[in-house]
């Protein structure tokens, strides 16, 4: 493609995709509100902030494909979460509609399923159980992505990022985790099919010990290669057993149960 745009790009998961999915554009385009590194060479710096309407339209033209990592990733105080990951979103549609509907993938949450108890197998059409603000946002921004496609004929693919790092960290990971290579390989599936809809899509590696059932989007013909059970010896000789009682081992979730309404 000509142009790729990635949101949130100073972010922890931004700063990686942002080397990873370079080959992706002939140019990158980079936003956040926080500062940025300086451009590389096939590269585009951009300081927005998802509530300013202006701002994200002409963030959004001339762009092919939108990696829509930008807003909240975390329980905040819901003015935060309200101005990133709802009015932010509404503005960042209303770009697509005006500037030719590039294809958007969507960085959802396993946060709206957040409840269900852990070993339950989950599908895309499971009723949506958030387990704060942050993954009720989440869901509004699945449901205003849906209606687009609905409406408009925006495509996207709502992808439920399960825990999205270079390892699993602690137990519930060894169910959750998502690889980066996983996650690059999914976003050029995303990209490359001619066709691609509004697709519930759960992030997450090929895990023995995972959750999430895929198989709906088997035509995509993405098949994730890692497995968090490599790294389950080096979990249990670092991480301390939690209790059987423990929101960790609990709740598909894990601890965003616990965290506070602000």
């Amino acid at each position: 493609m000509e142009r790729l745009l990635i949101t949130g790009a100073a972010g922890q998961l931004g700063r990686v995709m942002r080397e990873r999915l370079a080959p992706l554009g002939r140019t990158i385009r980079l936003a956040d509100r926080a500062p940025l590194d300086p451009p590389g060479e096939n590269e585009e710096c951009v300081q927005c902030d998802l509530a300013d309407r202006g701002a994200v339209n002409e963030l959004v033209v001339g762009c092919d494909a939108i990696v829509h990592l930008g807003g909240i990733s975390v329980e905040r105080p819901f003015s935060e979460i309200l101005d990133g990951n709802i009015l932010g979103l509404y503005n960042l549609y209303e770009a697509a509609r005006a500037n030719n509907k590039p294809r958007i993938l969507f960085a959802s949450t396993n946060h709206t399923i957040g409840y269900y108890p852990q070993g339950e197998r989950l599908g895309p059409n499971a009723p949506y159980r958030p387990d704060g603000l942050y993954g009720v946002s989440k869901c509004f921004g699945e449901a205003l992505a849906r209606m687009y496609f609905e409406k408009f004929g925006q495509e996207t693919a709502l992808v439920r990022i399960g825990s999205c790092l270079p390892e699993p960290v602690n137990y519930r990971m060894l169910s959750t985790w998502f690889s980066h290579d996983d996650f690059v390989s999914l976003t050029e599936a995303v990209f490359r099919v001619p066709v691609l809809g509004c697709p519930v899509i759960w992030g997450a590696s090929a895990n023995d010990a995972g959750w999430w059932d895929n198989s709906h989007v088997s035509w995509l013909g993405w098949r994730p290669k890692d497995n968090a059970e490599v790294f389950r010896q080096k979990v249990a000789e670092n991480t301390p057993t939690p209790q059987p009682g423990d929101s960790l081992v609990r709740y598909q979730g894990g601890a965003f149960v616990d965290d506070p309404i602000y």
